[in-house]
């Protein structure tokens, strides 16, 4: 089903049978749906928290119960299963995915290294209609073209959206796991349980954190069936309690009862839709989600599954509570009064579970998002470990999740309440929502080439609805809402200053490139000694000469006889096909023995160890030669005319039937002869070396003078490779402002030291790696 390199599912999963879309659906459940679906644990005790109260009239109960179907049936069901689903990039969603379409229909892509080869891409399609130049569409597009400040709010508008998906990430295990133990007041004292609550809290968040190395994937057959029972209990329930009770609470779903609660609660019913919000927490999960199912499965298990137990759920405690106005004064409106007590117990075990697994989910998607801030130039370099060889999203960052868990804890012990909670997580759901409708609304202009009054019917008529919502939510900013604004703040000033730096020092290094004419006056040996193996040079740039080569190549006097310029670069694209990830080409003469090579990989593509990766390397520069010697297709690069370098696409070794490496048994290397002096100073230890041979196919022929380059490439490798890197200390040049020596000398500079290094050699032995320091005043 999966290709774990491309990591994408393949045409097949697209064109499924019925019972494969009901699988996928039936697996959506678990993965999607765990935060979504345990909302009712806190909603109504969120709502009728202080605001408003619980009256005899049953106005306040049946106001809650309509805005709770109609936001329901408005945001997740109108907005993202009829809309928003639709607007996948090449199968995957979620808020970078908006930006990722405009940044493809619209120059306002933020990645510096983007060439016009990318564009030739097979998951780059555009649509085929071409816009008509005097349309809205058109000129919106040009207008964000040319002002750079708006290409900065746009990403900034992303950037936000990714930032709060974050804080979800913080607030969504407290406030959900809290919610779930809180059955336990009603089995014990009030002086008891207070004591109880927090510390069976904070170890159920601890033991949730500690698990995340494993992957979803070894507890993730457990996590729909958990789902499922969770649904079938709380639509079960409210089906009773609104049989016994009040079989008439169906008539609160009419509109009118929204407008008779605002009339009678007026202001404490505004700010009371913090907590009524809290019901559509989880929505974006379908959307971000989208990846790992398909449109039909995800809609499918949304309308005839969650939608509908969700609806029961509400309406059963509305049910309940317009019977029993007492227990307001006893216990705050929850969901456990609503609950028969012989099934307490029961359905607080399932509760837990289906908190975690919401968690769980929630957790998994703020790694997704990290990794793709990361991917597109938005986040410093984390280590990210692909616990699963089949499913690619299944990733996890040692770093971030310690971090998520040190602030879930500090929220859980700090607030020790779900309305603080609520209303923190409530204006974190609320923005992500809001950011979705802007960019969407984009979207359909731009990208889906739309008339603009179907943008703007769009915009206004969902974000009239979430504005009212989030306005309610800001009210309340010293009683909780503060804590996602202030999570956001602090994550945005990092993903800006690494951004706003790494294309500053690209600038620079396209600045200090060296010319291929200096190269071509060094001749053949460069000037110095070419000594045997191979040098993988490792560059930001996709065009000329790095200037820490220069910088090499004059501090020492001997380079390898096989130089490889290597630049490891994101698109802005999920993922990019195995037989398209290499761009492969000369530089100079052939005899110099100097390649390009320029590795694609999409903002959400698995990458390859280093080992798998090094092979890979040097079959497309073998299969490369072979092209070039039987005279393939090639690729004009139109973005280097300076250097006229030509590249050719060349696939992974998987995806073409060519030249192969084998490796033959282990040989010891012998003793060079020589004087005594020499074989004084070498090491006693016999070191064991593999032969390396290429396989190449039977035809067509290769000429001679390609066979001797193979030749070249072959003994290179099996004598080795070194890695250099360049190891740049950037700072502020002299007469910038102190905003940007803040940014760059402190800012920047910090997150450099303290980050990963560049993701393709991970594990590179020490031995192998060389570093060449430079300072870099931009």
């Amino acid at each position: 089903m999966m290709d774990p390199e491309s990591g994408f599912y393949q045409n097949q999963v697209k064109k499924e049978s019925w019972r494969q879309v009901l699988i996928l659906a039936y697996q959506s459940l678990g993965v999607v749906y765990g935060d979504l679906s345990t909302s009712p644990l806190y909603v109504y005790k969120s709502a009728f928290a202080e605001d408003i109260q619980h009256s005899e009239t049953n106005e306040e109960i049946y106001g809650v119960l309509s805005f709770v179907f109609w936001t329901l049936t408005i945001v997740p069901l109108l907005k993202y299963v009829f809309i928003v689903l639709k607007a996948d990039d090449n199968g995957e969603g979620g808020t970078f995915a908006l930006y990722s379409l405009l940044c493809r229909h619209a120059r306002v892509n933020s990645l510096p290294n983007c060439q016009l080869a990318d564009e030739e891409l097979s998951e780059y399609k555009k649509d085929v209609i071409v816009p008509i130049e005097t349309s809205f569409g058109s000129r919106l597009k040009s207008i964000l073209e040319k002002y750079k400040v708006l290409q900065r709010m746009l990403l900034i508008l992303a950037l936000l959206g990714a930032c709060m998906v974050i804080g979800d990430g913080v607030l969504t295990p407290a406030i959900s796991v809290f919610s779930a133990i809180s059955g336990l007041e009603l089995s014990m004292s009030h002086e008891h349980h207070k004591y109880v609550e927090v510390p069976v809290a904070c170890v159920i968040l601890i033991g949730l954190f500690a698990l995340q190395h494993f992957g979803t994937h070894r507890v993730g057959f457990l996590f729909a069936p958990i789902v499922v029972t969770w649904l079938f209990c709380i639509s079960a329930i409210g089906l009773y309690n609104i049989i016994h009770w009040n079989p008439h609470v169906y008539q609160a779903l009419s509109p009118y009862y929204m407008y008779k609660f605002l009339k009678k609660t007026q202001t404490g019913g505004w700010m009371s839709l913090g907590g009524i919000l809290l019901c559509i927490t989880g929505s974006e999960a379908m959307y971000a989600d989208l990846g790992h199912f398909t449109q039909l499965s995800i809609k499918i298990a949304f309308t005839f599954v969650v939608y509908p137990a969700l609806i029961l759920a509400y309406m059963g405690q509305a049910a309940y509570l317009s019977r029993h106005h007492e227990v307001a004064t006893g216990y705050r409106i929850g969901f456990y009064v609503s609950v028969p007590e012989k099934l307490r117990w029961p359905v607080l075990a399932i509760a837990i579970l289906a908190a975690v697994v919401g968690s769980q989910a929630i957790i998994t998607g703020t790694f997704s998002i990290i990794k793709q801030c990361q991917a597109l130039g938005c986040f410093p370099r984390v280590k990210i470990v692909h616990t699963s060889s089949k499913i690619h999203g299944q990733i996890y960052i040692p770093e971030i999740n310690w971090t998520l868990m040190i602030l879930c804890l500090a929220v859980t012990i700090g607030f020790r309440d779900t309305k603080r909670m609520g209303n923190a997580s409530g204006l974190a759901v609320i923005t992500v929502m809001l950011v979705t409708t802007c960019l969407m609304s984009l979207v359909i202009v731009i990208c889906w080439r739309k008339n603009v009054f179907l943008a703007l019917a769009f915009v206004i008529f969902f974000g009239a609805f979430e504005a009212l919502y989030f306005s309610a939510s800001l009210i309340k900013f010293l009683e909780g809402a503060w804590v996602p604004i202030a999570l956001s703040l602090i994550f945005m000033i990092i993903m800006y200053v690494w951004h706003f730096g790494t294309l500053k020092k690209y600038e620079f290094d396209v600045q200090n490139k060296v010319s291929i004419n200096w190269l071509l006056s060094l001749g053949p040996s460069l000037g110095i000694v070419r000594v045997r193996g191979m040098g993988l040079i490792h560059t930001e740039l996709v065009s000329g000469i790095p200037a820490i080569f220069s910088h090499f190549v004059t501090n020492l006097p001997a380079f390898h006889q096989v130089l490889v310029f290597l630049c490891v670069k994101s698109v802005p694209v999920p993922h990019v096909r195995p037989e398209e990830r290499f761009l492969v080409g000369h530089i100079g003469p052939k005899e110099y023995r100097l390649y390009r090579c320029i590795v694609r990989y999409g903002y959400r593509d698995f990458h390859k160890d280093d080992f798998e990766f090094e092979n890979d390397l040097v079959c497309s520069i073998a299969e490369f030669i072979r092209a070039e010697s039987t005279k393939v297709d090639r690729l004009k690069d139109e973005s280097d005319k300076e250097n006229d370098e030509k590249m050719t696409v060349v696939g992974s070794p998987s995806t073409y039937d060519g030249i192969r490496i084998r490796e033959d048994a282990d040989y010891a290397d012998e003793d060079i002869p020589g004087t005594s002096e020499l074989k004084e100073i070498q090491s006693p230890i016999i070191t064991t070396k593999k032969r390396v041979r290429f396989m190449l196919p039977e035809s067509p022929k290769i000429e001679d003078g390609a066979r001797e380059e193979l030749q070249d490439l072959m003994e290179a490798r099996e004598a080795g490779i070194a890695y250099i890197m360049g190891h740049s200390h950037v700072r502020a040049k002299q007469g910038s402002g102190w905003i940007k020596k803040a940014v760059i000398n402190v800012g920047y500079d910090f997150l450099r030291r303290n980050s990963r290094a560049p993701s393709y050699p991970l594990s590179v032995p020490h031995a192998s790696t060389l570093e060449v320091g430079m300072v870099c005043h931009i």
